[in-house]
């Protein structure tokens, strides 16, 4: 973006260093918009989850557009293999449809019609490196205030204050920005719970797996009841770059970070698995206390006649990865009355993971808000208008995301064997049929 001087500048605050809020960050500093983003951590502690997360196109536009082009670069030489494709399988492991992403997802060239598979710490990394400055730490957003002249003043539990023109809450699912502003917008419980955990790739792990397990991604459907999701993860073996290791400002005290380990380690290979099911298909335990080898058994129980591979895939993953979380979603959202304070990812349209798409519909966000914010900047469109036209797309998508979202939850965690059946009928169909085979894999290569 042109970093054309503004007519009519612009202080934007941002409520959350997140993914979605860094990348709005890195688009209105290039376009010459003043920004400073708010966050309630001292360092990376809350991202040391060593999970990855699948860019797709969408995300991807995204950041090409929002982020200089060192830290693009960066994005694209720390990024693992993409998955070759999305396979359905039963629980004993044979093939329903393979959507072959590789063959059947030809696109243009530009990078930013590729997937990728990122670190969370990398990437955060990544979204740090050039906001120097901008990034303040230790800022946990306890309330706003508007003023006379419309202005807006933040405050943090530290008793500082900032004030702004234009406040977004970037601040996650539990947005405190949103409590305040938006009280009627609640997360809703979905009535499911997964157990997931991850085991290490390596040579001896690779024979005793299937391929497909680390080359793809893989949906296991059972007769009824149950979900799974299992997912390799390879790559990352270019580390991050000097400049982008993030140091925190002198005045901002750095917390103690753990050792390094499995949960923590955003280089080492291994295979993703999440087990979902509704809370009454759970033993009666409070799964939610069970340590890591405990839930691994209770998982195993629930699986009992699947695939020998797939127990052994939870069997073999390391107990201190082994966690289980209810499974949330934001209720729909009526339009509200626009003004200067605006909300973009899990702040707003916070969904399930079954659909994949959470961080990549921050990722859009970040972009669209960010052009129109531009154009106000530069007064080419009133403010408020302008935030306006985004709301009102944003809240389009956005929650067509969430429904998606809800809706392959569902389904997939269903108790009727009938309609389990009937859509296992209907991959087959689907994997036999290549021109249905081929659009289908493209809208989810998409």
């Amino acid at each position: 973006m042109d970093a054309a001087k503004p007519a009519t500048p612009l202080h934007v605050m941002i409520i959350g260093g997140g993914v979605g809020g860094l990348c709005l960050a890195h688009g209105l500093k290039n376009a010459g918009v003043s920004v400073a983003v708010y966050e309630r951590t001292r360092n990376r502690i809350d991202w040391l989850e060593g999970y990855r997360v699948h860019i797709n196109p969408t995300g991807a536009r995204a950041l090409h557009d929002c982020l200089p082009k060192r830290n693009w670069d960066a994005f694209v030489a720390t990024a693992g293999k993409p998955a070759t494709g999305f396979g359905f399988r039963t629980e004993r492991l044979k093939e329903l449809l393979f959507l072959d992403w590789s063959k059947e997802t030809l696109g243009p060239s530009e990078d930013f019609s590729s997937h990728y598979s990122v670190s969370r710490i990398t990437l955060r990394q990544v979204l740090l490196g050039g906001l120097n400055g901008i990034v303040h730490h230790g800022k946990e957003f306890v309330q706003y205030e508007k003023g006379a002249d419309g202005k807006i003043t933040a405050s943090f539990a530290d008793g500082t204050s900032a004030s702004g023109d234009v406040l977004v809450a970037a601040d996650g699912s539990n947005s405190r920005v949103r409590q305040q502003f938006l009280p009627v917008a609640q997360r809703i419980e979905t009535g499911v719970r997964s157990i997931g955990g991850k085991l290490p790739l390596n040579d001896e792990t690779r024979e005793l797996l299937p391929e497909s397990f680390y080359n793809c991604m893989n949906t296991i459907m059972p007769p009824r009841d149950y979900f799974m999701f299992v997912a390799g993860f390879q790559g990352g073996e270019t580390k991050i770059p000097t400049e982008f290791e993030y140091k925190a400002e002198p005045s901002e005290q750095e917390e103690e970070e753990p050792e390094p380990g499995l949960l923590f380690d955003n280089n080492q290979d291994y295979v993703f698995w999440a087990l979902a099911a509704k809370f009454e298909k759970y033993p009666d335990i409070d799964v939610r206390k069970a340590s890591g080898s405990e839930l691994q058994a209770v998982a195993q129980n629930m699986m009992r006649g699947w695939h020998p591979d797939l127990l052994r895939l939870v069997a073999d993953s390391d107990p201190s990865t082994v966690s289980t979380v209810n499974i949330r979603s934001m209720s729909p959202v009526a339009p509200w009355p626009t003004s200067n304070i605006t909300l973009i990812g899990d702040a707003i349209h916070n969904m399930t993971p079954m659909a994949g798409i959470g961080a990549n519909t921050a990722l859009k966000d970040a972009r669209l808000l960010c052009e129109k914010l531009v154009a106000a900047d530069r007064g080419q469109q009133p403010l408020l208008p302008a935030i306006g036209e985004y709301e009102a797309a944003m809240l389009e998508y956005g929650f067509a995301a969430v429904r998606s979202s809800m809706r392959r939850t569902r389904q997939a965690t269903s108790g009727n064997p009938v309609k389990r059946a009937i859509t296992k009928r209907m991959l087959r169909l689907i994997s036999n049929v290549s021109p249905i085979r081929r659009k289908m894999a493209r809208k989810m290569g998409s």
